[in-house]
This record gives C-alpha cells, structure tokens and sequence, in this order.
C-alpha cells in the first residue's frame, strides 16, 4: 500500500509538472529527401578538371578539311597560336579516352595523327583506315572508328590503334555516336541511308536497325543527362529525333532549324545546343520538357557546324563550315563574341581541355 501510494504520489506530481511547463512551438515539418536524378554529365561541370588536363593551355583546335592542316586558337585570348600539316582531309579532332592525347582525324590519307595538349605539337601518324570519326568504349579498352565510306564499325585496340574486330554495318555512311548510361550499348547514325544503329558495346555486334524517316540524314547524336533518352540531329528534317533509351523507338521529334546538325550539353545539364547549319542558328533545346526555349541567330547568317564548349561554360565554340571560319557565341546571351577566319573547311574543332573523368570520343564526349 505505501509503494502504491508513493508511486500515484510520484505520477501526479510529474502530471503537474507537465502541466506547468510553457506550451511548445509545434514541431517543424520535416523535408521529404530530395529526390535526385542521375547526370551522366555530373563530372562535366565547370571547372571539374581532371588531374590529367590540369596544366593544359585552353586551345581550340581546328581540322580544315580542304587545306589538310590544324589551326591552333588561344581561348583567352581568340589568337591563332599555331598552325600545322596533317593527312588528306582531316575531319575530327578527338580526346583519347586517358585524355592525354588528342587525334587527328585524316579521312583521306588513312592515319590519325596524335597531338601533345601539352605542347600543342603533332606527333609520328598511325595508319587506320578511313577514320571518319572517333570514339572509344567506356572502359578505355578500345577505340571504335567510324569507317563512313567502307560501311564499317571499327574496334581497335586503344593503346596500339590495332584492328581487333571488324563490323559491316547494314546501312551506309555510319559517323556519329553516343554510349547508354550503363555504357552497355551505343547508337550511331548512318547519314546517307537514315538509319540508326544499336550496337551492343561488350559483343560488339549490331542488335538493333531503326529507320528514322524518308529522306532523313542523321547527324550527331547525344544522350540526355538523365539517359533516358537519345538525342539525334537530322539534317534533312530540320531538327532532332528523339529516341527511347530503353525500347529503341522513336517518341518524338523537335523542329529546331533549317539543317540540324551538332549537339553539345551545356555545363549545367540544362540545355542541349543544337547547331543548325543551314540557317546560321544554334537552338537551345531544354532537357526538362524537350522544347526549344529560345534560338540564337549569328549576324549575318553562317554555317554553324561542330565544336564544344568551353571548360568553364562560358563560350560555345563552333566551326563554320561553308564560310572559313570559327564561331565563338557567349552562352550567356548568345552573342557573337567572334568570327574567326580559318580555312575554306573547318569541320570537327576540338576545344580542350573540358571538364570530364575519360573521353568517349568525338570532339568531346566527356564523363
């Protein structure tokens, strides 16, 4: 009887001091988690340097197709810094994928020419047959080469630039390319038959032939930052593609402008610039609703063609490639800050170093 009684003692005395303590602010909602998407572009961030390229001096390179040489533009300070001879037609300028090296594209003559980013010097040529394009698997194994005019996938051994495996491809004129998020497969355009190509990367076999449109000419080809989709420029419809990651099918398509041809990221995985060649224009194509947000006109018109953009996201670099020179457009306003004169025939400009862990080829495919 004493506990009992010293217990209910005990509780109504702790009910009192509850009642006299001071009423409380209710609790704070808590946050839901923020819910986060993935960004294959997540490392290309402004400033998000690899150790690698830390040192490069900012350079834009660009191959002239008809005069057979590489032009060397300071970014700093939009000055030609340097000039040399290269292979018939070189085409592209692509980042190795240990981004220690950049290659030279020499379609005509059958080589790759390597460049010290360092130095900015070419080096001994390798030979490889009709390397219209670049590009190499996620895990730095190998570099595939776009042999447009054979109708061939090629696989190299990236160290070496050795054939390993061989793939004709049934559609004509394969040349660009981008990798899935998991890197398990790519897609490539074939420009002169419409086609578009999936090819598993660890097989490295053709799985899959979608045909785009009638009289389609696919050009560059880009995944979107959550890959879900793929992005794919066509030239002779006037916009881009877009394609389910997952089910290979087509489910949209964007009019952008007269001759749709190059796609690039910005730094912020916000908008995809698309160059529309035919037009002198460059559409900002919004990842978030796959809609045109606002298009940029160069002064005067032009050929805006291929390039990248700059390491701290500031300048989209571009070739024009029917009027000898190189674009660079702020990307703030979309401004011409310049017009470069080159060559009668830039074509795939390099702009190095760019933020990025490994190159996957192109003139700057970077994650």
């Amino acid at each position: 009887m004493l506990v009992t009684a010293v217990a209910a003692l005990a509780a109504g005395c702790a009910s009192d001091a509850v009642r006299q303590r001071p009423p409380q602010a209710p609790p704070r909602p808590v946050a839901a988690p923020r819910v986060t998407r993935p960004d294959v572009y997540a490392h290309d961030r402004p400033g998000m340097l690899s150790p690698v390229v830390r040192g490069f001096p900012p350079r834009v390179y660009v191959p002239d197709s008809r005069s057979d040489d590489v032009i060397v533009f300071d970014q700093r300070t939009f000055k030609r810094v340097g000039r040399f001879r290269v292979g018939r037609t070189p085409q592209h300028v692509v980042p190795s994928w240990d981004l220690k090296t950049l290659w030279v594209n020499d379609n005509d003559s059958g080589d790759l020419v390597p460049i010290d980013p360092r130095t900015g010097r070419p080096g001994r040529p390798v030979p490889v047959q009709d390397p219209y394009n670049l590009y190499f698997t996620p895990d730095g194994r190998f570099a595939i080469v776009m042999a447009e005019r054979l109708q061939r996938i090629d696989f190299l051994d990236a160290r070496t630039m050795r054939p390993v495996h061989r793939v004709n491809v049934p559609c004509r004129g394969p040349n660009h390319a981008d990798f899935s998020a998991a890197g398990d497969f790519f897609l490539t355009a074939c420009e002169f038959s419409g086609d578009l190509l999936k090819v598993d990367t660890r097989r490295q076999k053709v799985i899959g032939t979608l045909r785009l449109g009638r009289g389609s000419m696919p050009q560059d080809v880009k995944l979107a930052p959550d890959g879900s989709v793929f992005y794919v420029a066509d030239m002779m419809a006037d916009g881009v593609w877009v394609i389910d990651a997952a089910t290979f099918r087509k489910i949209g398509f964007v009019r952008t402008g007269r001759g749709a041809h190059g796609l690039y990221p910005d730094r912020a995985s916000k908008y995809l610039y698309v160059s529309n060649r035919g037009e002198g224009s460059i559409s900002l194509l919004s990842f978030a609703d796959r809609r045109v947000a606002r298009t940029w006109r160069l002064p005067g018109g032009g050929s805006p063609d291929m390039g990248g953009v700059s390491a701290d996201g500031r300048i989209l670099w571009l070739s024009g490639r029917y009027d000898g020179v190189v674009y660079a457009i702020s990307t703030t306003d979309g401004r011409l800050l310049r017009r470069l004169p080159v060559g009668r025939g830039p074509h795939g400009l390099c702009v190095y170093p760019q933020p990025g862990r490994y190159s996957l080829g192109h003139t700057g495919v970077l994650r």
